[in-house]
């Protein structure tokens, strides 16, 4: 499926970005968005296979084995080992000993049906029974590679597989893993594809391109998991919106924004009353939010899961703000609620185009994306930064991904308060700083949606039917 990533250029040379490449571990929850992201920019996941099957017959060769036994799962870890098998086919004697699940992923099984043409001896097993069948080859061979699971394994292994790691870890030939060891089994070499996911790994390049690991993209989509059948009122976020006064329309915009993004109960708060059914309001005394009604807001903001101030606010109420911070668990600041002092909450997450960071911080943003990052990072803001541009930055003083998705059309009034109320039903579920990522990706694209039918004409409202398109596509393969 081809899923757009990229929207707008970024502004200059991306070989200047290499340095927000993450640092340390990947997790494989990490290594399955930048995989989707490199797919999303036309490197398919078989292309990808490939690669990792390449480097790992590479891993293999300097062992110089006359024999090799290769443990194939059913996910994509066994595709990159039957890859492997190809690659090595006709320099050794190759033994694949695929288990035979019956659920073995598209890929993985059109590399089963490739290894019928070359000079591989082939061994499905389904039970323990197979694997005893077959204990020879365990002792009569001189490497034994692990493809069995790799970063799809999680928790205790069952039957066959867990014999089958048995057989392995009793055997005299040294063990490869592919990219991640299988649990249990105790490699003597790790080859891990882009980067390591363990300590002691040797790391092979695969082809992924670095906007795949610094933007943002549909993989960062798969941290969002699936409800559960049983689910009750509020588990999708009890979200509480304080602002409007000058600007009556912009809070009930933020509130249905983040009901489209999966929250379940929304209040605002806010002095003008608007006829929106699916929105509680909440009166305040006068015609903007002032202390006195601190005493009805506060408690909201203690029984709220995610606090969004600012949207159409007026900078008058900006005391009020800072005073409801420290009862804030998340926070969602924008518009008039960046001002200097910042206001903070427990986990705080801010949204600023670039002339309101210069008044929140003190510093002028720069231009191009790496400059931003920069000055971001320089500004040492206590919480996740989403500073809004041509291209989107994301930080929370040590991690920076960009954002390219979006059209020059969602300059149009109203669109700010669409992505800060996406971002807050987002930050229920997820930290800040993954919910800033997901909510720039997915109010863009639902921007470029949009723009595709009713280009300049497009309004804020309109964003409102696209973003649970680009959000929720694929919720159900979700676990």
């Amino acid at each position: 499926m081809n899923v757009h990533m990229q929207g707008r250029p970024f502004p200059d040379d991306l070989t200047h970005y290499a340095e927000f490449i993450g640092q340390g571990l990947l997790s494989p929850e990490e290594m399955q968005r930048i995989d989707e992201n490199a797919q999303a920019l036309g490197i398919s996941g078989m292309e990808l296979m490939e690669s990792a099957g390449t480097g790992l017959a590479m891993a293999a060769r300097r062992y110089q084995p006359g024999k090799i036994l290769i443990l194939c799962g059913s996910g994509n870890n066994g595709g990159d080992g039957m890859v492997a098998a190809r690659h090595l086919a006709g320099e050794a004697d190759i033994a694949v000993l695929w288990y035979d699940s019956g659920r073995q992923t598209d890929s993985t099984r059109t590399q089963l049906q490739r290894l019928l043409s070359c000079r591989v001896t082939s061994i499905p097993f389904r039970s323990r029974d197979d694997l005893i069948e077959h204990t020879r080859i365990f002792q009569d061979t001189d490497l034994i590679i692990d493809a069995l699971l790799g970063t799809g394994g999680t928790g205790s292994v069952r039957e066959p597989v867990r014999t089958c790691i048995e057989f392995a870890n009793n055997a005299k030939a040294p063990i490869l893993s592919a990219d991640l060891p299988s649990p249990g089994i105790i490699p003597d070499r790790i080859c891990a594809f882009h980067r390591a996911k363990t300590e002691g790994a040797e790391i092979y390049g695969i082809g992924i391109p670095l906007l795949a690991e610094i933007g943002t993209g549909p993989g960062d989509l798969h941290i969002l998991r699936k409800r559960h059948p049983d689910s009750h009122k509020g588990v999708g976020g009890n979200i509480l919106v304080i602002g409007g006064g000058p600007y009556q329309g912009a809070p009930y915009l933020a509130g249905l924004a983040a009901l489209r993004a999966g929250a379940d109960i929304v209040r605002v708060v806010t002095p003008h009353y608007l006829p929106e059914p699916d929105i509680i309001h909440v009166p305040t005394a006068g015609d903007r939010i002032t202390s006195t009604d601190l005493d009805i807001i506060i408690p909201l903001c203690q029984h709220a899961d995610v606090v969004l101030c600012g949207p159409g606010l007026g900078p008058e109420s900006h005391d009020v703000i800072k005073v409801l911070a420290p009862h804030i668990r998340k926070g969602v600041f924008d518009a008039d609620a960046l001002v200097d002092p910042l206001p903070i909450a427990g986990e705080s997450l801010y949204t600023p185009h670039a002339g309101e960071f210069a008044r929140m911080s003190g510093y002028s943003p720069g231009k191009t994306p790496r400059e931003r990052a920069h000055t971001i990072m320089k500004a040492q803001i206590s919480g996740t930064v989403l500073l809004k541009g041509a291209v989107d930055v994301i930080c929370d003083g040590s991690r920076v991904r960009f954002n390219q998705t979006g059209t020059p059309a969602m300059t149009t009034g109203g669109t700010g308060d669409v992505l800060a109320g996406v971002c807050a039903a987002l930050m229920a579920v997820v930290p800040a700083f993954e919910a800033a990522c997901i909510g720039a990706y997915v109010t863009g694209r639902a921007g470029e949606l949009i723009t595709q039918t009713w280009g300049y004409g497009m309004t804020a409202r309109d964003l409102l039917t696209a973003v649970p398109q680009v959000l929720f596509r694929n919720t159900s393969e979700r676990e």
